[in-house]
């Protein structure tokens, strides 16, 4: 695809737009709405492919392929009246919105496909699960650091509840930190071991000859400070809570 409209100029947005043009010679052309008008300009002054149109209506008639970014809440004033016509692609990047509830409120017979961009495919080295399989959309995501097209939309809802842990990683970091601080350690000296610690462990992970239980196993050693922690912290207990979590988002997806 050439020409892709993004409706949505949010940090998914933003991602996506920078993964596709920097520093590439031929960058598509891309389309962005006027929601997120600060972003949106920013986009558009640093590269020269990028437009912001003057609505969504427009976004959608220049563009082949329509990424769909808004908030969940905020979709049916967004995409109210929007005609989008049957030779498009529109890609719902909406968590929680299936692909019925957007083909009522467009209606539409375009293709449409839901997919789980994340902000690291700015730096093209994220995956991004995509459902139903679509050959230009496809397309658009092994570009932007690959792609992971699932068999049906009780998988996809599964992948998208895996992305509900993000937060709960970068707090359990904060946690540690405020621990060290309750030591007496500064707290900006704090912050900066702390993220060196995991940037390694986040560079460990990149190896993919190795299972994840295996990664670990090679990060401990018999009776050492990592079993211990993990085997009096992640007891069965919190593992149990953990899937039960999990399991109360994946059936709000649903």
């Amino acid at each position: 695809m050439k020409r892709i409209g993004i409706i949505g100029v949010g940090e998914i947005g933003r991602a996506v737009v920078t993964s596709l043009c920097d520093g590439l010679d031929k960058a598509p052309e891309v389309f962005l709405s006027p929601r997120g008008a600060r972003t949106a300009a920013e986009l558009s002054a640093r590269y020269e492919s990028v437009r912001v149109c003057a609505d969504n209506q427009e976004v959608v008639d220049r563009s082949e392929l329509v990424l769909i970014a808004v908030r969940r809440q905020d979709r049916h004033e967004a995409l109210a009246g929007l005609r989008v016509d049957g030779d498009k692609v529109v890609v719902n990047v909406m968590a929680g919105v299936s692909n019925d509830d957007l083909r009522r409120t467009l209606a539409t017979d375009a293709p449409l496909v839901r997919a789980i961009p994340l902000p690291a495919i700015r730096e093209r080295r994220s995956v991004t699960v995509t459902w139903p399989s679509q050959p230009a959309v496809d397309d658009l995501f092994e570009q932007t650091g690959g792609v992971l097209p699932v068999a049906d939309e009780a998988a996809f809802n599964a992948f998208s509840a895996l992305t509900g842990t993000l937060t709960a990683h970068y707090w359990y970091l904060a946690t540690l930190t405020s621990w060290a601080a309750d030591q007496g350690i500064a707290s900006e000296d704090a912050d900066r071991y702390i993220r060196g610690l995991f940037q390694g462990v986040g560079r460990a992970l990149s190896d993919e000859t190795r299972s994840l239980h295996q990664l670990a196993a090679d990060h401990e050693t018999p009776n050492g400070n990592n079993e211990r922690i993990r085997t009096t912290w992640f007891d069965p207990a919190n593992s149990d809570a953990l899937k039960k979590a999990l399991d109360g988002l994946l059936a709000d997806l649903k």
